[in-house]
């Protein structure tokens, strides 16, 4: 019989807690799909006499999770601390260091430190995994390193965070304003602490670039992701996208191209029947498209305390079985800096002006386009009581810097009364 895994656990929130029933209530079947037991040596979080939901007075306690991380008695280190620097930061080091494998649910900490982070454990001759970081329970990491591995990827695409897809939902399917949604995303216990990291497309914009590390053979670059949050989508742009047969998606989408790798997370629209489109709720799905495979989409729970944990159960599991896969899918030396570029791979867009109600308005939207080199497919205009027109525009491909340019000048227009919302329509 094989020495048991022993782990220490560093934060038990919803998802710490989660793994410990796992844990305990699991065991048997653990150990018959491992082939080794897997037993928790010690534990660490802020509040020891918190009620957590589960028994925890049988394992060892450190205030400390850096002490936890170095304990003889410790095998993997599991951060479920949270936060891209300050303690979970300091212990997942002091882990490798000590050549302890580290398990991992903190995008953030990856997201800006991924680099540095995978040298250092290949460096100590340790494994540093982290499925639970993006997408919850969906085994995105391991499709990537693992199970595509053999293919060039072409894209990758996906709704990564759930509190912003459940917010344009409940707008669509409750005819609720921004402010409206966001309120009851809110008072339900959806958003951040800090909600920009949700509606900001920060949070999933960590998962995207770590999404392209993997399928680029890159080093993670979260800083040339290009943001843009849901915060500008009306409830006017639901519907109207919708009545053209669209949804509009907080859409993380990178591919390399021959300018760099694209990375962008922006409010999009997708067609009302592609697999995105009819996404609803809280769930996540990404999009994986590559040379060999073609097309494959994962789809499921994107947070919870249930699914997450079970993916920091996958990656424990892997561990009891002794796989050891380098953390981006490729050796952290062979990693390469990337060339961040701009999106630039045309697409249709979709636009909304607010016009002023007279003569030759449209025409003068029109002929900025034009001379911009961008087109128009469809447009329409609405019924509207004010004095100023809702119209819509659906162009043909075209690229954002055309696109720019075209909205650059529509203040000399002297016709459009607020900023145009632009939107991408991404092919799916």
């Amino acid at each position: 019989m094989s020495d048991p895994l022993r782990l220490g656990i560093a934060g038990l929130g919803t998802v710490g807690a989660g793994v410990v029933k796992i844990v305990r209530q699991k065991a048997a079947l653990l150990e018959a799909r491992t082939g080794r037991r897997i037993a928790i040596s010690a534990v660490s979080a802020r509040n020891r006499d918190k009620d957590r939901g589960v028994p925890l007075s049988s394992y060892a306690w450190e205030d400390d999770p850096v002490t936890l991380a170095t304990r003889d008695d410790v095998d993997v280190f599991v951060e479920l601390v949270g936060g891209s620097d300050g303690p979970a930061k300091a212990a997942v080091e002091a882990a490798l260091k000590a050549g302890k494998d580290v398990v991992t649910a903190n995008k953030a900490l990856l997201a800006h430190h991924g680099q540095a982070l995978a040298e250092l454990a290949e460096a100590n001759g340790c494994v540093l995994r982290f499925e639970a970081a993006v997408a919850g329970g969906i085994p995105v990491i391991k499709a990537l390193t693992e199970g595509l591995a053999a293919n060039e990827i072409t894209r990758v695409m996906g709704v990564m965070n759930g509190t912003c897809n459940y917010i344009l939902t409940r707008m669509e399917n409750g005819g609720l304003s921004y402010d409206e949604a966001f309120a009851e995303a809110d008072a339900l216990g959806y958003l951040e602490a800090d909600p920009e990291l949700d509606v900001g497309g920060i949070d999933a914009g960590h998962k995207l670039s770590l999404l392209s590390a993997i399928a680029y053979g890159t080093q993670v670059a979260f800083d040339a992701v290009e943001l843009e949050g849901i915060g500008r989508v009306s409830i006017e742009d639901i519907r109207q996208a919708a009545d053209m047969g669209y949804k509009i998606k907080l859409l993380g989408v990178c591919r390399m191209s021959g300018r760099g790798l694209e990375q962008s997370m922006s409010p999009c629209l997708v067609p009302a029947t592609s697999p995105l489109g009819q996404l609803e709720g809280g769930t996540n799905m990404v999009v994986i498209e590559g040379d060999q495979v073609g097309q494959i989409v994962l789809r499921g729970a994107g947070a919870g305390e249930g699914p997450t944990a079970s993916a920091v159960m996958g990656d424990i599991m892997d561990i009891a079985r002794g796989i050891r896969v380098t953390t981006f899918g490729a050796p952290a030396s062979q990693l390469v800096a990337s060339t961040p570029a701009k999106a630039a791979t045309p697409a249709p867009y979709y636009l909304r002006f607010a016009l002023a109600d007279k003569p030759g308005a449209l025409a003068k939207v029109a002929s900025a386009l034009g001379e911009a080199g961008v087109s128009i497919h469809r447009m329409r205009q609405y019924d509207h009581a004010a004095d100023a027109a809702p119209v819509l525009i659906v162009t043909h491909k075209t690229t954002r810097a055309a696109l720019d340019a075209a909205l650059a000048a529509m203040p000399a227009t002297g016709v459009v009364d607020d900023t145009p919302v632009a939107l991408r329509i991404e092919q799916v």
